[in-house]
């Protein structure tokens, strides 16, 4: 099988699909900006992955499927999306949220296709800022009073559980999507962090976070590999070099948005959801 994945691992949904790869052992190639015809059709949207040259594929519990898994039930699918409550926290500190994206580099072997990404992908960061500010300016969201209660129901299930993991003795769709979820509130911390961390409720969720850990301890993309035992080794940064010439391109972005701010939201139309 052969498989490329656009996207970046902060998203959740990229992080989904790359677990959901690494766990059936499928090799991948990963690139940080969009195909052309991709950008034409869905905007700046991830996770788009393509199978053996075939058509690009944007919803991620159906790619997770035609990767070996069983199909996720609606209700978990639900609660599952519901986990990722907080996300909108991300831009609260803009410098963060930069210095994040950055340090998550393109992986292309070649230098000058990098290089090329690197400046290119700062767009998307400069587009999701603007799409999280945007969205809180317009509908003006309220947090819950708890955000540990999101993972309540993950709770629930794992005791129900016949093994160590959501599905059983073995990481399912519920384990793979769930865990991707886990990855972005690491990835730049936000407030549903903390009651992962330290929520008396939530005893058997960290326990999974601990079998997760050793199960893909040699997955290099774990953000939660720094907050939860046993710690892992966390993703490795790009370089300085090639963290200045994502900056660079920020810049620039930033410098035309009489150009890139409309962009962007003729973009966001574009995108399936």
């Amino acid at each position: 099988m052969n498989v490329e994945v656009y996207g970046g691992n902060h998203s959740p949904w990229v992080q989904a699909v790359l677990l959901g790869l690494h766990e059936k052992g499928i090799d991948y190639s990963l690139r940080s900006t969009p195909p052309i015809d991709v950008l034409k059709s869905s905007g700046v949207f991830m996770p788009m992955v393509s199978i053996d040259g075939g058509e690009w594929q944007g919803e991620s519990s159906e790619i997770l499927v035609k990767l070996g898994f069983e199909p996720i039930a609606e209700t978990d699918l639900q609660a599952v999306r519901g986990a990722w409550q907080g996300v909108l926290h991300r831009p609260d500190n803009p410098l963060r949220f930069f210095v994040g994206f950055s340090r998550s580099g393109d992986k292309a072997p070649s230098l000058l296709t990098r290089t090329v990404r690197n400046y290119l992908r700062s767009f998307v960061p400069f587009y999701m800022f603007t799409l999280i500010n945007f969205v809180k300016l317009k509908r003006k969201p309220k947090d819950p009073d708890d955000f540990g209660e999101q993972y309540l129901y993950w709770e629930s299930a794992l005791q129900d559980s016949s093994g160590p993991f959501l599905d059983g003795q073995v990481p399912g769709i519920r384990d793979i999507m769930l865990f991707g979820i886990i990855q972005c509130h690491c990835s730049i911390p936000v407030p549903p962090l903390a009651p992962l961390i330290d929520d008396e409720r939530l005893d058997r969720l960290r326990g999974w976070l601990g079998v997760m850990h050793e199960r893909f301890q040699s997955y290099p993309m774990l953000y939660s590999g720094s907050y939860f035992e046993p710690k892992v080794a966390t993703p490795v940064p790009a370089s300085l070099p090639q963290r200045g010439i994502f900056f660079l391109g920020l810049i620039t972005m930033i410098t035309a948005f009489p150009v890139t701010l409309p962009l962007v939201f003729l973009l966001m139309k574009r995108a399936p959801r």
